[in-house]
């Protein structure tokens, strides 16, 4: 019997930039073992996405994966763009800690009360490759929050932070600092692949990094592991 997935996220999910974890999970399962449904829109916040939830709910699948929070961690750094991301995105209020729970709590609620569906929330990936940097700090923050909203909201918690730092630390990478992308750098990101025939994975090589392109956008290594704790939760489920 084929299990309907819905995968709802940011652009990590949507997979422009990123390598996508979905064709990954869909590659570990059986053949028509599960159906994904991709709800990913680059450069979502937590509100952002308790704001979407109708296509979830007008057709609610058997199991729901969410991994957002990516970019409330990143909003939390100093020499953010909040105000820019603000207006993009159309945020009533400046991120914060309190208000990312409070929005992901929501959204949860509402897909835990709206559909029958088993609900998993992913920790978010690592931010950069130093463990001991600001970013990575903030990532694992915010992933132990979301630990927190899953045990409140009665959904299950899917360790992502917690393989990509493990997997980090057995890799020892080079110390390369960490660097928000801007908006010209993803679009360059775009151009060497139609142009160049660059892969995301060349690219990530060419800066030294070892599960992502720029330090939040995921390359195989770092997708691999996205897919990896679903399918593991997935057969857990199911046994």
């Amino acid at each position: 019997m084929t299990t309907r997935v819905a995968c709802l996220g940011d652009s990590l999910t949507r997979a422009q930039f990123s390598v996508d974890y979905l064709d990954l999970l869909e590659r570990r399962r059986p053949p028509g073992d599960v159906r994904l449904a991709r709800f990913g829109a680059n450069g979502d916040f937590a509100h952002n996405l308790s704001r979407r939830l109708d296509a979830v709910v007008a057709d609610p699948p058997d199991v729901i994966t969410v991994l957002i929070g990516t970019n409330d961690a990143r909003a939390s750094l100093a020499d953010y763009p909040v105000e820019r991301a603000m207006k993009r995105k159309q945020l009533p209020q400046r991120p914060s800690a309190g208000w990312f729970q409070q929005c992901l709590g929501a959204a949860v609620e509402r897909l835990r009360t709206q559909t029958d569906a088993t609900i998993a929330l992913l920790s978010i990936p690592v931010l950069g490759q130093q463990l001991d940097g600001p970013a990575a700090r903030a990532s694992q923050a915010y992933s132990r929050m979301i630990a927190e909203v899953a045990t409140t909201n009665q959904a299950t918690y899917l360790p992502l932070h917690e393989r990509q730092t493990e997997e980090l630390r057995q890799a020892d990478p080079p110390p390369i600092p960490y660097r928000d992308p801007t908006p010209a750098a993803s679009v360059s990101v775009l151009v060497r692949r139609a142009l160049l025939g660059h892969s995301l994975d060349t690219i990530s090589r060419r800066r030294g990094l070892v599960l992502t392109t720029d330090h939040i956008h995921q390359n195989s290594r770092g997708a691999a592991l996205a897919a990896e704790v679903i399918d593991t939760w997935l057969s857990t489920r199911r046994a």
